[in-house]
Parts: structure tokens; C-alpha cells; sequence
């Protein structure tokens, strides 16, 4: 389904808008961070040079600057909105994390060299932004040989996609928490993308299975269990991709 596209100045101008009204984010627990926590190895933090990309208010920048294993990664944050990342320092300010890069960037054109990263993280980001295998490509680019990229999206290849079309029928505008701009993403699309980004996808995971009542949905934790297969329906995926 096509969306049409604002200019790069009004994209970035609502984003900015949005994270105004936004709580600070102090966190680091939603569904997608605890994938990518479980999906993160050693080597892909201890000493390296990791990017985060979308990082928004910086609850999960501020975690990853935290990490030491036994050396702390050489950490970038970037994000399309100014004001996320005043705010997202101003927290990592306030915690005495002191050692991270921050970077006002697009996505879909990022200022790095060619592979200069040697872990990529991007968590519910690409999914807002016009040209999503664009992005990838450029996720992809500044990673270095045998780099991973560690991406989450959501998944509407489920119960969530079902009530989406339902809002999508009675004329709903859906949002995503009221962001400008939301993409449909199936979790083998974004298999896809990361494919045709040139990168080998290394694992596959899915959590988060909802009940779409109106208002107040009831999360199926149950169906988290045989994650083999439920993957393909959860609300949030996870796809990890290494450079050759």
C-alpha cells in the first residue's frame, strides 16, 4: 500500500513535533530493546564501534552506553528529530554517560563513510520513513565486513494487521502512538529488505501477540512460547542480517 510522501523538511518537522509531546524515555523493556538484548553477543558491544540509529529520547542509548564487556562500545546516537536528540543527551547528561556521539541524521542518506560501524541497531524506525529499502541500503553501507545489524519493525502479518484493516474500513487513521507516518511492514518484507541490502540474515525472532479489542487490547502471552512458529504473526520482529 503506497503512502504518500512529505518532504524531508516536513517529516522532520512533525517527528520533532511528536517527540515534543512525548513522555522522556527512561527506558529500556519494551518488546523490541528485550529482543535485541537477547540477540546481542558479546562481541558485537565489547570495544566496538556501534551505531544506533532512531534512537529517539535515548532511553536505549543510555542502556547500551552502560555496557561493558570488558571495554564499553564506541557509541554513536542518531535520530532525524533535533529535539529527541536534545533531549536523549540532556538524560545521558543527567546519568553521567559522557562517552556517546550524537548525530542529527536521515536515514535514508546517513553522513558515516562507508563501513565504518561494527554493530548496527535500528528498533521501530524504518517503518517511518518514505523509502524503507533506501534506508536499509544505507543501514547496510556504513556497516563493516562481518558487521551485523540488529533491526526491529512491527509485524502486521497477524491479529494486529487484522484490527489495522478494520480501522483502515470505518475510515480510522492509524498512527503507531500517533507518529506522521507508518508504513505496513510484514516480517518477511523486512526479510526482504535486509536481503536485498546484500546482508545474510543470521536470525529471525518474533514477540507479542494481541487480542484487538478497541481501547484496551489483551496481549496472548501464551502464543510467545513456540516462538518457531508464532515469529510470523507477533507484533514485533526482530531480523538480524551480517555483512559478508
Amino acid at each position: 500500500m503506497e503512502i504518500s510522501s512529505p518532504s524531508p523538511e516536513q517529516l522532520q518537522s512533525a517527528y520533532d513535533q511528536w517527540h515534543f509531546t512525548q513522555d522522556e524515555d527512561d527506558h529500556d523493556t519494551s518488546p523490541w530493546h528485550e529482543m535485541v538484548k537477547a540477540h546481542l553477543r558479546d562481541e558485537d558491544l565489547n570495544g566496538r564501534r556501534v551505531l544506533e540509529i532512531g534512537c529517539g529520547r535515548g532511553g536505549f542509548t543510555c542502556w547500551l552506553a552502560r555496557q561493558a564487556r570488558p571495554n564499553p562500545p564506541e557509541l554513536t546516537a542518531a535520530d532525524f528529530s533535533q529535539n529527541a536528540l536534545d533531549r536523549a543527551q540532556s538524560q545521558a547528561d543527567r546519568l553521567g554517560l559522557d562517552r556517546i556521539s550524537w548525530s542529527q541524521e536521515d536515514i535514508q542518506r546517513l553522513s558515516f563513510p562507508d563501513a565504518c560501524f561494527d554493530t548496527v541497531i535500528s528498533c521501530e524506525t524504518i517503518e517511518h520513513v518514505p523509502d524503507v529499502a533506501q534506508a536499509v541500503g544505507e543501514l547496510a553501507r556504513v556497516l563493516r565486513p562481518g558487521g551485523r545489524l540488529i533491526l526491529t519493525t512491527p509485524n502486521y502479518l497477524g491479529q494486529s494487521g487484522l484490527y489495522r484493516l478494520y480501522c483502515l474500513a470505518l475510515g480510522r487513521k492509524w498512527t503507531e502512538a500517533g507518529q506522521p507516518f507508518a508504513h505496513w511492514m510484514f516480517l518477511p518484507k523486512t526479510i526482504g529488505f535486509v536481503k536485498r541490502a546484500g546482508l545474510t540474515i543470521r536470525a529471525v525472532d518474533g514477540v507479542g501477540h494481541w487480542l484487538p479489542i478497541p481501547r484496551r487490547p489483551i496481549r496472548l502471552h501464551f502464543m510467545d512460547g513456540a516462538r518457531w512458529l508464532t515469529k510470523w504473526f507477533a507484533l514485533h520482529s526482530l531480523v538480524v542480517g551480517e555483512k559478508k
